[in-house]
């Protein structure tokens, strides 16, 4: 019996010393979210798919990463999964009033302005301020 007990914990080391340390996630991560250090957690798994390069924490301190899809909560985070992060937002100025909006210009006459945002939807932006 003593043998068998000594197996299995050999066993467990043995397991141990063959994983790969990778960084999970904690909560889902939608499209286009930035990638915070809170929402993530190492983890060792026995191993990761062929495909699959795995993307260290030291990576994520240096610069701010977005998701290029949506992750589940415990995926594990490739370099596949993200890129890095670029602000993309569009400034108005109408005199007094400066407003900035999240997204690109697609389309620019004398009249308005249309934004396409980060979430796909497209808006008019009239240059005299008015909404519609």
């Amino acid at each position: 019996m003593l043998r068998h007990k000594s197996l299995f914990l050999f066993f467990l080391f043995f397991q141990n010393l063959h994983s790969f340390e990778v960084i999970k996630t904690n909560v889902n991560i939608n499209y286009k979210e930035i990638i915070n250090i809170k929402k993530l957690s190492s983890a060792n798994v026995l191993s990761v798919k062929k495909f699959c390069i795995p993307i260290r924490i030291k990576d994520l301190e240096n610069k701010k990463y977005v998701a290029k899809r949506y992750l589940k909560k415990g995926t594990v985070l490739c370099t596949k999964d993200i890129e890095s992060y670029e602000k993309k937002s569009v400034l108005f100025d109408f005199g007094v009033i400066e407003i900035e909006k999240q997204g690109k210009i697609i389309f620019e006459n004398d009249e308005y302005i249309r934004i396409k945002r980060v979430d796909g939807t497209i808006e008019k932006i009239y240059k005299d301020g008015r909404l519609q």
